[in-house]
């Protein structure tokens, strides 16, 4: 037998057994979730036209896609996203459908990630909701915030991870606050982002401290994005943070913190002032979840109202997604 027929692709694998059957329970039981929050499930093309990606995504985080020519010359992607998809649906196909939509979805995707690595798998599978439409005022706004945390929270309630998982919110127009105030162009806030999200606080300080000069709120803006905590975090941020956008970004999140203490929820969660996220599209409240035992990521979401008006009309947009792998890693020395 030729070598390669004996093997499978990097990042590639395949699921049996005890293992397998793990996975069919966690998804109906996580879809069972959005069902009955009334999102109804929608079923996107594993392949679509990297234009799509390049253009929801944007360039550096579409370019992890796999890509091939069609007959015809057209450049395609296998999906390595499912909002962008859901995003130019809203827009087209489902652009007369009465608003709010909700939709959820159980969608494989595929990325061309490096052989090692956190995050080695080239093929996973996202188990996630979108809340599209709703009115973009509060309090409504901030109820929408809410309705994705308290799924959020049920979900892991429902797996039995409460004492295992870490959920951290923030609001990235923090971030977007003080990047505006620096005049930091497209590489200036890839740098930032990358050095905050590493957690490297002398690689933010030097990096602050050389753009800030006499800024004293943006240099003690390093100091801040190393800190996690719950309410006494808003105390914190009102000492350094006083730009008019970053200060209407802390206000949005502390009413969603309110929304989630007044559900008893907000034991659940921690607010992180150091997630920027990676991804171009986020404009508001941004969510990242971390189960111990699973090998990376558990799932992640977040705002994003500029989006669809990307593929015909401005509409605002939350959702959020599960990692399959990584719940079921999670789980795998339960009794599950």
């Amino acid at each position: 037998m030729p070598e390669l027929l004996s093997k499978i692709p990097p990042g590639m694998r395949y699921h049996s057994g005890r293992e397998a059957r793990l996975r069919r329970r966690i998804e109906d039981r996580v879809m069972s979730i959005f069902n009955g929050h009334g999102y109804e499930e929608i079923v996107t093309p594993g392949l679509d036209y990297y234009a799509l990606f390049e253009r929801g995504m944007g360039a550096e985080a579409a370019s992890r896609a796999f890509r091939f020519a069609d007959a015809d010359g057209s450049l395609l992607a296998l999906r390595p996203d499912v909002t962008s998809t859901l995003a130019r649906a809203a827009a087209t196909f489902f652009s007369t459908r009465p608003r709010p939509l909700r939709l959820c979805y159980a969608a494989n995707v595929w990325r061309a990630n490096a052989r090692s690595g956190a995050e080695w798998r080239r093929e996973g599978k996202h188990l996630g909701c979108e809340l599209i439409g709703a009115p973009d005022e509060s309090p409504t706004r901030i109820e929408s915030d809410v309705e994705m945390l308290s799924m959020v929270a049920a979900i892991i309630a429902k797996l039995d991870l409460q004492d295992a998982c870490r959920i951290t919110i923030n609001n990235v127009g923090i971030f977007n606050g003080i990047a505006a105030r620096l005049n930091l162009d497209t590489e200036g806030r890839e740098q930032a982002r990358r050095l905050i999200d590493a957690r490297d606080s002398s690689g933010v300080q030097n990096f602050l401290t050389e753009r800030t000069r006499e800024d004293k709120d943006c240099a003690e803006f390093g100091r801040l994005v190393q800190m996690t905590g719950r309410d006494e975090m808003f105390t914190a941020a009102r000492r350094i943070i006083t730009n008019e956008q970053s200060v209407r970004a802390l206000g949005e999140l502390e009413a969603v913190w309110r929304g989630i203490a007044t559900l008893e929820l907000n034991h659940c969660f921690e607010i992180d002032f150091g997630d920027t996220s990676e991804l171009d599209y986020y404009t508001g409240t941004v969510i990242k979840i971390y189960i111990a035992g699973a090998g990376t990521r558990a799932g992640n979401g977040g705002r994003y109202d500029d989006l669809i008006k990307l593929f015909g009309q401005s509409e605002t947009a939350i959702g959020f997604m599960f990692d399959l792998d990584a719940l079921t890693d999670a789980l795998k020395g339960s009794n599950e």
